[in-house]
């Protein structure tokens, strides 16, 4: 704790960064009966607080290291702290990106002064070849977060927020990728500050720190969410983990609804749109103070980071709603026979604010129908559900239904009694010009494609969901096919609104 102490408050971060505003949020504040503050690290002169981890590394490297220059694997903000650093030192700059990586982002590197090389699907296979081109050229690597100087670096915000909030403080809240920037903050405040605490937030699909914790050991995960993609690491790095097993009281983890829903409070307090990373520290308020009922404490979230695609903000609008707890969905089924449809809109429904209306039938006896009602929580929905259901309607809460929010509300059709064995999938394909066509020719003419709806978020991934009508005779061959094609999937064949409308 001492060395990196030492470490923090000799860093040689304020050479190419800002010390960015605490800004209290007084209508979250208010709406949550606690003083909310907002660390604004998307107001660095990269939109992310990576520049304090990179700059400091490169800052200290020995002359020879200079000369050689440096190289980083990254898909988005670490990327722009090394070009940005190198810049300001004069260095040669070789960042390795994933070839799905938007090309703004590219575009900002390139913009920054720094050669970029695209290769591979992913971050990992871009680390690959980092390591190799690395030991070619004799850059010297920088990593992301598990490097001494890159936490100490990022550890300055803690330093900041001491000074900036008078150590008035009860908790902070930090976004969790690799762990470099929980680890600075939780090691400064632990050292100077113990009562203070420290809390990292990650999204339930991208959490090796949360797994990594419960197992004692630092985890692999086998694939990671990439909607918050600023934290999409599938492990952490081992020191980053030995100071958070020591430091941070505690990781709590949010779904995706959860991170919209922040996004959209972040911009009402501040009218800037942060990217989903830098809105998890913001989520993890939110549902802290909800679960645990907190009131009169000073909490601060960490706005880690601002380099959103502007194509996603579609995504996040559509999400935020049911990430705030204001809409739920309902499947609901109803008799088909005249008058039925009438009855329900304006005997049951009648006093509801509904947000989203689709009907389908079914067969002769009964039509389905996907409903947005205005209102959330648990609590509610359950309300809803039982009075349905005391009236005579069978329903379903589809509110926490990715199948349903990503595909079925955008779908059109229904049931097809000509689909015959069919089994549903859904699967997740690196996002380039040509990837579609290119997911289908991998899929090959075996089986008959039956029901299909490809949907982007302007992310790395495309996302597809995919009926194919299989064989008796294919059954056992089917699985090593799925396996040999590389893609991450999995079924939804169960899943309770496929059989619904589907």
């Amino acid at each position: 704790m001492q060395r990196m102490l030492r470490q923090i408050l000799t860093s040689k971060v304020y050479e190419a960064a800002v010390e960015t505003p605490l800004e209290k949020a007084d209508v979250i504040s208010a709406q949550h009966n606690n003083q909310i503050l907002l660390k604004r690290e998307d107001l660095q002169p990269v939109f992310s607080f990576k520049i304090r981890g990179a700059y400091n590394r490169i800052a200290q490297l020995t002359a020879k290291q200079k000369a050689a220059g440096v190289i980083a694997a990254s898909a988005g903000n670490h990327a722009q702290g090394v070009a940005f650093s190198a810049r300001k030192l004069g260095l040669k700059a070789l960042i390795v990106m994933p070839a799905t990586t938007p090309e703004i982002k590219v575009a900002a590197v390139n913009t920054l002064g720094a050669k970029v090389v695209l290769y591979g699907d992913n971050y990992s296979e871009a680390a690959e070849h980092c390591a190799k081109l690395a030991a070619e050229t004799g850059m010297t690597f920088i990593h992301p977060f598990d490097d001494e100087l890159v936490i100490a670096g990022q550890g300055t915000v803690a330093d900041e927020l001491l000074r900036q909030s008078s150590g008035k403080l009860d908790a902070v809240f930090v976004p969790v990728g690799g762990g470099g920037l929980i680890a600075g903050i939780s090691c400064y405040f632990k050292a100077l500050c113990p009562e203070v605490k420290v809390i990292g937030v990650e999204p339930y699909d991208s959490d090796a720190m949360y797994r990594s914790l419960q197992a004692g050991q630092p985890v692999a995960l086998e694939s990671v969410g990439i909607f918050a993609d600023g934290v999409a690491v599938k492990q952490i790095g081992h020191l980053t983990f030995e100071l958070c097993q020591k430091y941070v009281d505690e990781i709590i983890r949010v779904s995706t609804d959860e991170i919209c829903g922040a996004i959209k409070s972040i911009y009402q307090a501040t009218r800037s749109i942060v990217e989903p990373a830098g809105a998890l520290a913001m989520a993890g308020i939110k549902q802290y103070v909800r679960e645990r009922e907190i009131e009169n404490q000073t909490l601060v979230a960490i706005n880690s980071g601002a380099n959103m695609n502007f194509e996603r903000l579609r995504y996040v609008a559509e999400r935020t709603q049911t990430g705030e707890q204001r809409e739920s969905l309902f499947a609901i089924t109803i008799p088909e026979k005249p008058g039925a449809l009438r009855h329900l809109c304006s005997e049951v429904l009648a006093n509801i604010n509904i947000t989203e209306f689709s009907y389908r039938l079914s067969t002769r006896t009964e039509a389905h129908i996907f409903v947005g009602v205005s209102f959330g929580g648990k609590d509610a929905r359950n309300t809803f559900s039982k009075q349905l259901h005391k009236q005579g309607y069978t329903n379903t809460d589809l509110t926490d239904n990715e199948l349903a929010k990503t595909h079925l509300r955008y779908m059109i059709g229904g049931r097809s009694p000509e689909a015959i064995r069919e089994k549903l999938f859904r699967f997740w394909f690196p996002e380039r010009p040509g990837a579609l066509s290119r997911f289908l020719a991998d899929m090959g003419a075996n089986w008959n494609i039956s029901l299909f709806h490809y949907r982007t978020i302007g992310g790395e991934f495309g996302r597809v969901l995919i009926g194919l009508e299989i064989p008796d005779e294919d059954e056992t061959r089917f699985p090593e096919f799925l396996t040999e094609l590389g893609y991450r999937y999995e079924e939804a064949s169960c899943d309770p609104a496929y059989q619904l409308f589907l």
